[in-house]
């Protein structure tokens, strides 16, 4: 690996910090630099407003979504380019989060699928975050295994007709657009029988509901379909090949949460620096001293693994598997960060929000923590993804693979 940026990359990592340090919006830094997974909140503005300012400020500089096509919104940078642009970016790139489901999911699937009107259409205002789309894949039938879903899509004339269920839709009650992954086929085997659309969110028919969180929050949500119609030219891709297009979303959705994914160290090593224990500072006890070395190693191996990928950009290369490694790790490994700094709170530790120490930055930690296990597949399937794409292991024995999805038994049928 070489850690050191070329000439080319040093030139527009110079223009990305100048332009950054004139124009972001500096009132949010210290809220930003303290917030972390399950507690991104500005006290005295609205965050969403925020981060579609923001955005919008950079679109308008040619900032944004870098390595999309410029006919689209973007900057046609490459991919090294834009991880330079993140780490540049710093606390300010929390706004982004807000995006990162139409930037990192729904757009690259557009670009693949759409037509070309529509791309010069949706894509500009998606880059720009003037709108935001989302993802409709899981269903209460159907998390982690997509392919189960039955939300049916029927032909009348030049519309599809929708009728069904997605859950967990995370920012639903805040979009404008969304992909929907539907079934057109019963009759053919589960994964034949999908078509995938891109909807206008406000369209009759749509209710979307807030699931009410542990910590309070409501992040995701439920959107039901009740005779929605959806015009054909908004189809993405052919009538029963919605899993292959599918799978550019699913790609490209590991790829961007895995990236993002936060281990929660670097505030425990910080709050474990200035608590004071019974015997004297926490940093100075050897138990907490072992678990923090323990969880230095993982977090190090983990920022060595995405240099590894961002080393691979660099070379015009193709990344390999190490997303799908960074969610299995980071993912289990904030929710044992959090539990820990809770413990070492002792009593205090049951309290939550403001009121809580540190403003219950940990407790909203531990909250969210399982939600990243799920989100972008869950620890079982990265270990999956792992085992057969990387060692080459065979295959999980599906024995639903070629039965059609009609005949496949469910709880309801005897």
């Amino acid at each position: 690996m070489n850690f050191d940026d070329t000439p080319q990359e040093a030139e527009f990592r110079s223009l990305a910090r100048a332009w950054i340090g004139a124009n972001a919006p500096r009132q949010y830094e210290d809220e930003l630099r303290k917030s972390s997974l399950g507690r991104t909140v500005l006290k005295n503005a609205n965050i969403l407003e925020v981060a579609k300012a923001w955005q919008k400020k950079k679109a308008d500089a040619g900032w944004a979504c870098l390595h999309w096509p410029k006919e689209y919104g973007g900057r046609g940078s490459s991919p090294i380019e834009r991880v330079i642009w993140q780490q540049e970016e710093g606390p300010f790139g929390q706004l982004s989060r807000m995006f990162i489901i139409g930037h990192g999911m729904c757009g690259p699937t557009m670009m693949a699928f759409a037509r070309e009107e529509h791309k010069r259409t949706y894509l500009p205002p998606l880059a720009s975050g003037e709108k935001i789309w989302c993802q409709l894949f899981s269903e209460p039938a159907g998390g982690s295994d997509v392919a189960g879903l039955r939300t049916r899509a029927e032909k009348d004339g030049d519309d599809w007709v929708i009728n069904g269920q997605k859950i967990w839709t995370s920012g639903a009650h805040y979009s404008d657009y969304g992909i929907l992954l539907t079934r057109t086929d019963p009759t053919v085997p589960k994964h034949k029988g999908l078509t995938m659309f891109f909807l206008d969110m406000k369209s009759p028919g749509v209710e979307v509901r807030p699931i009410k969180q542990a910590s309070g929050a409501s992040d995701f949500n439920e959107v039901y379909f009740t005779n929605v119609r959806i015009p054909d030219h908004q189809r993405l891709g052919e009538v029963g090949d919605g899993w292959n297009v599918s799978l550019t979303t699913l790609m490209n959705e590991r790829s961007a949460i895995g990236a993002a994914v936060s281990t929660g160290f670097p505030e425990l090593f910080e709050y474990c620096s200035s608590l004071m224990l019974d015997d004297g500072p926490a940093i100075e006890d050897r138990a907490v001293r072992s678990k923090l070395a323990n969880w230095a190693v993982k977090a190090s191996g983990l920022k060595y693994t995405s240099m590894r990928a961002i080393s691979a950009l660099s070379k015009g290369e193709r990344p390999g598997p190490e997303n799908s490694i960074g969610k299995l790790v980071a993912g289990s490994m904030i929710q044992d960060v959090a539990t820990y700094a809770l413990d070492l709170q002792g009593a205090a530790g049951v309290v939550s929000g403001e009121d809580a120490e540190l403003a219950g930055r940990f407790q909203a930690m531990l909250l969210r923590a399982p939600g990243t296990r799920v989100e972008g597949g869950t620890d079982e399937i990265m270990r999956n993804i792992i085992a057969e794409r990387v060692l080459g292991l065979p295959g999980d024995i599906r024995v639903d693979k070629d039965v059609p999805f009609n005949k496949i038994p469910t709880k309801g049928r005897g």
